[in-house]
């Protein structure tokens, strides 16, 4: 098969044996380190996009888009979730009301965030069903007094289906004997875990009228609604318009912003600022070509000098040399991401392995928000990876074959 002169040549040096190698040692090493930045920047910014992902997916999944209240219980919430829904940014509408406490049994105390549910409604704009380990939402059944409680908080009570726990409201019952906390009975229906330290810890989940009673309402009187919208960052600004559109001084927006969008925004500025640090990893490997090339030159000065003297050209010397660090960083970038897929698609359960062989938790659900490493390879990210690699190659080559194109015969074969 025909080939031009400059690649015969390039890709013989690229090939030459030194002491016996097959592959001369500091082309070797270039490739080595290319890959290896390769293999680094694609596994760190596959397991930044699984922490983006989970984010997005199972934390603020969990958590409401946005809601919808006012400063008192709503009377007719079916009326008021059928205006919202003519909203045509607004998925799904559930009622929801809230109380913060603690949870109490044989003398172990938890803080709790209790949500009331309609378990009908709530699959349409939570994703819990997915998530629960034991019962089901069906069982928070109106009358019953039952609550659902995240894996964390029942390891830390230490119950478990049929357990009662006591919750104790921040408020008080003034009667002739004095003043005493308000209280309740639950009974342990079912525990959840999301992977999410926060939740597991410190969520419960009940039946909207048994909250309603707690809270001394009606029974059909709920604190606000829940809304789920089909693009996740417009819910600011929708529920904004609609709390806006329904009254100006009667209705007002809270949404997922507030509570975790700090934390989401820190992900996406670290991913960003990651990257970008990883990319200097690359530019030293393209920096090893530039060193490796030159070190060629020095060494072909006669073989460049025979060249010129038979007819070639600056250009074609040129040539010869940036096709050689250019299969380089080719090999080193194909190899790199080959791996970098490999160890991405695996370092979950790599490290999942590691914690079960040492006894130790990297990720701590009570420091970090999942308790688990994640990994998600995205296309456009190989492809980002692999293009930086590839253009530095190029790059770090035309310096090294500018030097070979200016080399004259005369003064390299003066002392041959």
């Amino acid at each position: 098969m025909f080939r031009p002169l400059f690649v015969f040549i390039g890709t013989r040096y690229t090939r030459a044996k030194r002491r016996n190698h097959f592959v001369s040692f500091i082309s070797l090493t270039s490739m080595i380190g290319l890959a290896l930045g390769v293999v680094v920047m694609i596994v760190v910014l596959s397991v930044m996009n699984g922490f983006d992902h989970e984010m997005r997916t199972r934390v603020l999944g969990m958590v409401p888009h946005a809601t919808l209240e006012t400063g008192q219980p709503l009377n007719d919430w079916p009326a008021l979730a059928d205006k919202v829904k003519q909203n045509p940014s607004v998925l799904d509408v559930a009622p929801f009301t809230q109380m913060q406490g603690l949870l109490t049994h044989d003398g172990k105390v938890q803080k709790v965030l209790l949500n009331g549910i309609d378990p009908a409604q709530e699959r349409k704009v939570s994703i819990i069903g997915d998530f629960i380990q034991q019962g089901r939402l069906e069982d928070l059944a109106p009358g019953s007094f039952g609550i659902l409680i995240g894996d964390k908080a029942a390891a830390k009570l230490g119950v478990g289906i049929g357990d009662k726990v006591t919750f104790v409201a921040p408020e008080v019952t003034v009667t002739p004997a004095g003043m005493f906390p308000r209280m309740k009975r639950f009974t342990v229906v079912g525990t959840f875990h999301v992977g999410a330290g926060e939740i597991d810890g410190y969520l419960g989940l009940t039946n909207l009228s048994d909250l309603s009673r707690l809270h001394r309402w009606k029974a059909d009187q709920v604190q606000g609604l829940r809304l789920k919208f089909d693009d996740l960052f417009q819910a600011p600004r929708n529920a904004y318009n609609i709390a806006r559109q329904l009254g100006d001084h009667e209705y007002y927006a809270r949404d997922w912003t507030r509570s975790y969008g700090n934390l989401y925004q820190a992900i996406r500025m670290e991913k960003a600022m990651i990257g970008l640090l990883l990319l200097l990893i690359v530019a030293v490997a393209a920096f090893n070509i530039i060193s490796t090339l030159v070190m060629v030159v020095n060494d072909k000065r006669g073989d460049i000098a025979i060249l010129r003297t038979l007819g070639s050209t600056p250009r074609q010397i040129m040539a010869i040399f940036m096709v050689q660090g250019t299969i380089i960083g080719v090999v080193g970038t194909a190899i790199g991401a080959a791996i970098g897929i490999l160890a991405a698609l695996n370092v979950s359960a790599a490290i999942a392995g590691l914690e079960r062989l040492i006894g130790h938790k990297f990720l701590n659900a009570d420091v970090y928000f999942i308790d688990y490493l994640p990994s998600r390879i995205m296309a456009e990210d190989v492809w980002m990876v692999c293009g930086a690699a590839l253009v530095l190659s190029f790059l770090a080559t035309l310096y090294p074959a500018w030097r070979a194109a200016r080399t004259q015969p005369a003064e390299a074969l003066r002392y041959e």
